[in-house]
């Protein structure tokens, strides 16, 4: 009965072209809904992949959604999943107008007379802590006018998203718990391969994308087996492979991810976990991170097996083409990520000869105690990103699959006179098109004929990847896998094919991860340089 309602209500759509227009309606597996037609583009806005997370829900698992009655309208973005409102302003600061629990929607743009187009599923950044699908920058017109369908998704955050505790897991059918934030990025990837193609998309021919902790998302969807299958590229901006809690285990520096749940119940004065689930869902996110909760996800054995280093190691990820890469100036807009600079030169150097040994002279070479500032920035960026970014296109190479390899190194006069060359994010408003969408203090890309370029050099890149899996932008250097040459794209002022790109970097951070997985009781993040633990020298690392 519910088909033939559906295909009847469809039928009575069809027969009035000019209201259809005006309201574009699809009929999904998921339901009848109605968006937005915008020029030539088909816009849904708000759209449910699985039941709200409330109540006796918080911290389980999302469920599927039944599909729903009548038309639901699709003409508003959905509340953004809770997170701590800004106490300062920021170049990134760029709150939601509304937040809530039931925040599990999606977002998409796609062309008026799509049919089996590729699609590109946006999964954005802010440290698992904060950030929203909606975010103007992230909109999606100009992708989708280069014939590709843009999916952009909300996922649970902070605690609400990836709490790992006893009592979670002793509920669980599989004895885990943590990752819920990355259980809802499946489902809408489940949600987009039953219902995209009736919004004019290829479901066997979706590409995952994703921006600082969106590129640490999709390392986790390339690591994760219940992800496989799901999509069938990727590409990782800005991503950070660093060393992950352990569910029961402690290791690598870090407590058990159930024993870090137990601790930030305490701290939070919480009795048990039914007294969790009754706080205000504000007042609970915003307390933990003030208590210093830190949200990542959780090795379990299940959804993700093993340390993610240790998963590229043994060829396990996604066998999937792969775009990654990271900016030159990642830290100057990160600065609380440094350390203390140290007083002089000398110190310096001291600090970096009796923790890195036999490493200390390559490091200096690399990170000079001459410009110590300069030093400090380019040493914790490489060990974040630069190293990642590097792994993860050998990675692909190692397992048969192209994997190509970029550098952002574009500055323009608003950033750079700040400071800001290239910096954290930077890249955004020129690969989607929205240097007029940035946050408020954002510096601002000017609009001249030079960026402009720029923005459709990158747009031209990142959907001829999504297209066939080999990045190409008209009138624009060729872009070569990784291979052996160490091939890499530089986005300077303009885009230039380069190789080897800081010989000697990948190699010098990939020793020092060696040395602290062997030593078992050092994590591997940004406490590199002259907070770097003393790497002892280990057989089988360099």
């Amino acid at each position: 009965m519910r088909r033939i309602y559906r295909a009847a209500l469809l039928a009575a759509l069809v027969t009035a072209p000019a209201a259809r227009a005006q309201a574009p309606t699809v009929a999904a597996p998921a339901g009848v809904v109605q968006g937005s037609q915008e020029g030539g583009l088909r816009v849904f806005r708000g759209v449910p992949y699985t039941q709200p997370p409330v109540g006796k829900l918080r911290w389980r698992p999302p469920v599927e959604l039944p599909a729903w009655q009548g038309v639901r309208k699709a003409t508003t973005f959905g509340a953004a999943c809770v997170q701590p409102r800004p106490q300062a302003a920021g170049i990134y600061t760029d709150p939601p107008e509304r937040m809530d629990e039931d925040c599990l929607t999606l977002n998409i743009w796609a062309p008026q007379h799509a049919a089996k187009l590729p699609v590109m599923v946006w999964i954005h950044g802010g440290a698992l802590v904060s950030g929203y699908g909606h975010a103007a920058m992230y909109d999606g017109a100009r992708i989708a006018a280069r014939g590709v369908i843009l999916v952009s998704i909300n996922y649970r955050l902070g605690i609400l998203g990836y709490l790992a505790h006893p009592a979670l897991s002793a509920e669980s059918g599989e004895g885990i718990s943590g990752n819920y934030g990355l259980l809802d990025q499946i489902a809408a990837l489940r949600w987009v391969r039953r219902n995209i193609a009736a919004f004019g998309g290829d479901p066997g021919n979706v590409m995952i994308a994703g921006e600082s902790a969106g590129g640490l998302s999709v390392m986790y969807l390339m690591a994760s087996p219940a992800a496989r299958g799901l999509f069938h590229k990727a590409i990782a901006q800005s991503a950070y492979m660093i060393s992950a809690p352990e569910l029961k285990t402690a290791r690598f520096g870090m407590p058990a991810a159930e024993t870090a749940g137990s601790q930030i119940q305490q701290a939070l004065g919480a009795s048990n976990l039914a007294a969790l689930r009754a706080m205000d869902a504000e007042k609970l996110t915003a307390l933990a991170a003030a208590k210093g909760y830190g949200p990542w996800g959780t090795v379990d054995g299940k959804l993700l097996t093993r340390q993610l280093v240790e998963t590229w190691d043994r060829g396990e990820q996604a066998p999937v083409p792969l775009i990654a890469g990271f900016n030159a100036g990642e830290i100057r807009s990160l600065r609380v990520l440094l350390p203390p600079a140290p007083a002089n030169a000398d110190a310096y150097s001291a600090a970096i000869r009796s923790r890195y040994g036999d490493l200390a002279d390559p490091f200096l070479r690399l990170y000079p105690a001459e410009t110590i500032g300069e030093s400090m920035l380019a040493a914790t960026r490489d060990a974040l990103y630069g190293w990642t970014s590097t792994r993860l296109a050998i990675g692909q190479t190692a397992i048969g699959q192209p994997g190509y390899l970029y550098f952002f190194d574009h500055g323009y006069p608003a950033a750079d006179e700040n400071g800001l060359h290239a910096f954290h994010a930077s890249e955004l408003p020129y690969v989607f098109g929205t240097a007029g969408g940035t946050p408020p203090l954002w510096p601002k890309v000017p609009d001249t004929l030079a960026e402009r370029r720029m923005s459709d050099a990158m747009l031209g890149y990142w959907t001829s990847f999504a297209r066939t899996g080999a990045p190409s932008a008209a009138g624009q250097a060729g872009w070569l896998p990784y291979g052996k040459e160490a091939n890499y794209m530089a986005f300077a002022q303009v885009p230039q094919a380069r190789t080897k790109l800081f010989p000697g970097m990948f190699a010098l951070h990939e020793a020092s991860v060696c040395r602290r997985r062997a030593a078992g009781n050092q994590p591997w993040n940004w406490n590199t340089g002259v907070i770097s633990p003393v790497l002892t020298k280990v057989a089988g690392c360099r």
